[in-house]
Formats: structure tokens, C-alpha cells, sequence
């Protein structure tokens, strides 16, 4: 099920258009719906509530002004290195390196 902080990218007449993150979701006045809020992740970024049934907030597609609308979770991914791969090749890490901290020098500072 989308939660509250999930980032969704919303599918406007079977094409995807932009991506927002649920806020929150509230029950409505009618039985079974939900006020969704959702910070649309555009330029500039805007909010909405939308009120929705909780199949249509986990990806069911539904009816806006007659045009077909879907919520799609997005799933992060975290990049795995090869050289860090077990060795069934299954891509369980062996070991958890700390990250090497660069620090930032301009351009006109010298060494």
C-alpha cells in the first residue's frame, strides 16, 4: 500500500507525466474514501488533494474529468557494485565500505 512519504508517478491517460509525494491521506466524510494530499513534484511544485478509494491510492487506475488516471509507486533502487557481489553472483553484499569524503576547493585555490 502507498503511505504518507511515498513517491508515486502519476500516469495521466495511460502515460506518465509527473511524479509527487503522498503527504498525507485522510479519511473522507464518505465511507471508504480518502482525501489524499500529494506535493506534485513540478516546476514549480504544487499541492493537491485528491479524494480517492484506497485501490485507487495502490495503483488501481481511475476516472478525473473522464480522462484515465493512475498512482504508481516508485521503488528505490541502490546501485550495487560488482566487485561487492557474493560469490553466487545473487548481488548480496559482502562487506559495507564507508564512503570516501572528497572535500570541495575552488577552482582558483591552490594545493
Amino acid at each position: 500500500m502507498n503511505i504518507e512519504g511515498d513517491v508515486v508517478l502519476v500516469y495521466f491517460q495511460e502515460k506518465p507525466v509527473f511524479y509527487a509525494r503522498i503527504e498525507s491521506i485522510m479519511p473522507d466524510m464518505k465511507k471508504n474514501w480518502y482525501q489524499v494530499s500529494l506535493l506534485l513534484l513540478t516546476i514549480p511544485s504544487q499541492s493537491v488533494t485528491w479524494i480517492l478509494k484506497e485501490e485507487y491510492i495502490n495503483g488501481a487506475s481511475f476516472t478525473m474529468g473522464g480522462n484515465s488516471v493512475k498512482l504508481e509507486e516508485v521503488k528505490g533502487i541502490l546501485p550495487l557494485d560488482e566487485d561487492k557481489k557474493d560469490d553466487d553472483g545473487q548481488g548480496k553484499t559482502k562487506e559495507h565500505r564507508p564512503a570516501k569524503v572528497i572535500p570541495f576547493r575552488p577552482a582558483d585555490e591552490k594545493k
